[in-house]
This record gives C-alpha cells, structure tokens and sequence, in this order.
C-alpha cells in the first residue's frame, strides 16, 4: 500500500470550546478513499465528562439556535471509553493510513486527540491532520480569513447530503467536499 491514505472526515458537536473542562456530545467520522469515495463511517453520541460543565456562550450562541441537532446528540448517550476503544479500532481497520479531515481542523481534532489519549492511550491519527478551510485557502488563491464556505464553488458541495449540525451527516458533507476540492485545477 506504501503511502495510500485513508482521509476521515470528522465533526464533532460539544458543550463548550475546550476538551476536559467541557465534555465532546457527539462525533461523526466518515472514511474515503480517493478511489472509491465513501467507504464506510463511525458515529456516537457521548455521555458527558464526569466533572466538566457545560459553556454558557456555546449553549446561548450554538445549541438554543439548533434544537434538533441538541436533541440529536443527547439521544442514547455511550460510555466514553468503551466508544472511544472502538472508534480507535475502527480507525485501525480503515485501508491505508488514516489523514483526520476537518473543518476547522483545529477544533474538531483537538477534542478527538484530546479523547482519544486520555481514554486510550492513543490517537491512530497521530498529527496528521488536514484543515479544509486552510486546503481551500491554497486552492483557490484567497486570504485565510477571506475563505469561508460561502466564498467557495458552488460545485465543489454535493446535493448528497446537507449541512444539519448533526456530526456524521456533517462528516459526510465535508468528506464530499474535501474530493471536490482535490478536482479543482483553478478557472482553467
């Protein structure tokens, strides 16, 4: 297999905007290849961290903006550790060398890394982290601050699926729109 690469596209919701003081609610990770696309995708919901609280910003600005996806995310909560044991083993089974994908990457693996090591001693993904806005930045020639979603090709997101606040649905939006991205060769 040499250097094939297995791309997660992750997204998490949570109570608050650090792992630890407040607790990860939900992920959703959906694995792609570049040459067979989707191929498989791992969720759960979480219970909450003994002893972090929730953040009151995040619930003011975030989750009383989105009912349906809070009431998502509580349903059916798992054990932490025993979620996230799987999820590295998961991960393991996945062809190649799993690259975590996110948007903002710097958000959503802070809380998976942060999970997964002191749950299990471990993060499959190691750094090898890919962020879509900065991916996206260097494709299309803008400013950091400047590439938002809005800013981006219409075609590059896929009528597949939508943005829901829920993690897996999520996780597979931006899976879609991370192959799109590779495509884009510029206005040539």
């Amino acid at each position: 297999m040499g250097n094939f690469e297995c791309f997660v596209s992750t997204d998490i919701e949570t109570d608050g905007p650090i792992p630890g003081p407040n607790s990860m609610l939900s992920f959703g990770s959906a694995a792609f290849t570049l040459d067979s696309g989707l191929i498989s995708t791992f969720s759960a919901n979480l219970e909450l961290l003994p002893g972090a609280s929730p953040d009151a910003k995040t619930k003011e600005t975030f989750w009383d903006k989105n009912p349906e996806a809070w009431e998502a995310c509580r349903k059916d909560p798992q054990p932490i550790a025993t979620t996230m044991a799987s999820y590295v083993t998961w991960v393991k089974t996945l062809p190649g060398k799993p690259v975590f994908v996110g948007y903002p990457a710097t958000f959503d693996h802070s809380f998976i890394h942060w999970y997964l090591v002191h749950f299990t001693g471990e993060d499959p993904f190691g750094f090898s982290s890919l962020d879509l806005k900065s991916y996206a930045m260097a494709k299309l020639g803008t400013s950091f601050r400047g590439t938002t979603k809005k800013s981006m090709p219409k075609n590059w997101f896929s009528s597949k699926v939508k943005h829901t606040h829920i993690a897996i649905d999520d996780a597979i939006e931006q899976g879609y729109l991370f192959l799109e991205m590779l495509k884009y060769r510029g206005n040539t």
